[in-house]
């Protein structure tokens, strides 16, 4: 079995490579078109079972796309997931390439799930739509700012950049609009999760575009990658309370508005929490309940390509 770690910087990609015999190979390559190709074409030569790369804000994509594309099974992973892991394993120091090696390693012990890589459209999508939450940030920010501008000239100046952000971010709503239309795809996903009530066109916009498993995974599996299944803590004759953490931030933040504006809107949803405050559920707990069944729903619904249907979706999830 040979396993490959890569660890990915803004200037330079480290590779690792691990054989069966327990030897490795190390070697450097710039992070540019040419590197990205030298690296392919060795990759390609040794002919690994998995490689691993993480997660660096974005400088991991290219190589991660290009390695895909030429049929290598890549796997993008949490780096809190390797840091722990090289701890557990007692490898305190830390190099480029020694990460590389940690990661190869990772790769042999912990077999990491290889999942295709998004296409060029769903990568401009996922762009858009977390610019979209940026420059809805950076206006709520100065919307904050303006309550205690200290001069005329800083309110003004406040005033003239929240119009610039405005303007972008209804730019950046059509864009995503647009992509959404140009989509037969991508437009009945959208027609699907907003037939359910509660669920508008900016959650669904980012379900689509940050949780691409929606419909392809399992009800647990789903429920991980978001982040809203309940985890147990146990240990000996203690039985700790089942909490959620971890998942997508940004998918958790929408599954919370939209269940939010479910216990109002939706009856099967509202009628559901309801049930659970009446048993002594704090309220906060009940509402997270709700956000993983309407994902249960949605991913049930992705799944059967079906519209929302209370009656068949409350027995569903």
């Amino acid at each position: 079995m040979t396993c490959v770690g890569i660890d990915v910087a803004k200037d330079h990609l480290d590779l690792a490579i691990r054989f069966d015999s327990d030897k490795k190979r190390t070697r450097r390559f710039d992070n540019n078109s040419d590197g990205i190709d030298q690296l392919e074409e060795q990759l390609t030569q040794v002919e690994p079972e998995r490689i691993v790369l993480e997660a660096t804000g974005g400088y991991e994509r290219p190589v991660s796309a290009a390695l895909a594309a030429a049929g290598l099974p890549v796997a993008v992973v949490n780096p809190r997931q390797t840091r722990d892991f090289a701890r557990a394993t007692g490898r305190l120091a830390k190099t480029d390439e020694i990460d590389a090696c940690v990661l190869a390693l990772f790769a042999e012990r912990i077999k990491p799930e290889v999942r295709p890589a998004p296409s060029a459209d769903q990568e401009v999508f996922s762009a858009l739509v977390a610019r979209r939450r940026q420059l809805q940030k950076m206006k709520t920010a100065e919307e904050n700012r303006l309550g205690t501008a200290p001069s005329e000239a800083v309110r003004s100046d406040i005033e003239e950049h929240l119009a610039f952000l405005e303007e972008r971010l209804e730019e950046t709503e059509r864009q995503i609009e647009e992509a959404v239309e140009n989509s037969p795809l991508w437009r009945q996903e959208e027609e699907l999760l907003c037939s359910i009530p509660g669920v508008a066109e900016a959650t669904a916009h980012v379900l689509m575009a940050e949780l691409p498993e929606l419909g392809e995974a399992n009800r647990q599996e789903i429920a991980k990658l978001a982040g809203v299944a309940p985890l147990n803590r146990d240990s000996g004759k203690h039985r700790g309370e089942r909490s959620t953490w971890g998942g997508r931030a940004s998918v958790r933040k929408a599954l919370y508005m939209a269940a939010l504006s479910a216990t109002q809107y939706n009856r099967k949803i509202r009628e559901f929490y309801d049930r659970l405050v009446d048993r002594g559920k704090a309220k906060k707990t009940a509402l997270v309940a709700c956000m993983r069944k309407l994902l249960v729903i949605m991913n049930t619904m992705m799944k059967n390509g079906t519209h929302w249907n209370p009656e068949y979706q409350a027995s569903s999830a």
